[in-house]
């Protein structure tokens, strides 16, 4: 699965809470908010490296529950809003926290993090080069909540 995180408009936001729990209408507004989704600096791919992401910055499982808040709200806590699939969202009092969370976060504390996982259903290759690839996801990923805090804007993250 590909992550993607996105920071929505008040208008998106609105719309995928009040269409909470109908898996439907919320899988049409992802694709209308994908398809029509036109500014890079709210947008950040993070292909399958946010596995890793979520493992390093919580207790090195995918649970959505695992780890403390912030760090466990960058990508899979917060509120999920499809049955099927990853759709996950943060509000925008959220984000400001997660983005200051983030801020200390360094090559070393996520390399120590990175080298602990230690769960038998992690798929990646768990090697130097597996490492530089979430490493440069991350920090993406650091950048994006940054300027979506700084733009007032709830996340929904993405991986379907």
């Amino acid at each position: 699965m590909l992550g993607v995180h996105f920071a929505i408009t008040t208008e998106q936001e609105h719309s995928l809470l009040a269409a909470d729990g109908d898996n439907d209408t919320v899988s049409e507004l992802l694709d209308e908010i994908e398809e029509s989704w036109s500014d890079g600096r709210l947008k950040v791919d993070t292909d399958k490296a946010w596995d890793a992401i979520h493992r390093c910055l919580t207790d090195g499982t995918l649970g959505p529950d695992a780890g403390e808040y912030p760090l466990s709200h960058v990508v899979l806590g917060g509120r999920h809003l499809h049955d099927e699939y990853h759709v996950v969202y943060v509000s925008a009092r959220e984000v400001r926290s997660v983005a200051d969370a983030l801020l200390p976060v360094d090559r070393a504390w996520l390399r120590g993090r990175f080298d602990a996982i230690d769960d038998t259903d992690y798929d990646g290759t768990h090697d130097d080069a597996d490492f530089e690839y979430t490493w440069d996801n991350f920090v993406d990923l650091q950048a994006f909540y940054d300027r979506a805090a700084a733009a007032g804007r709830a996340v929904l993250f993405t991986a379907t």
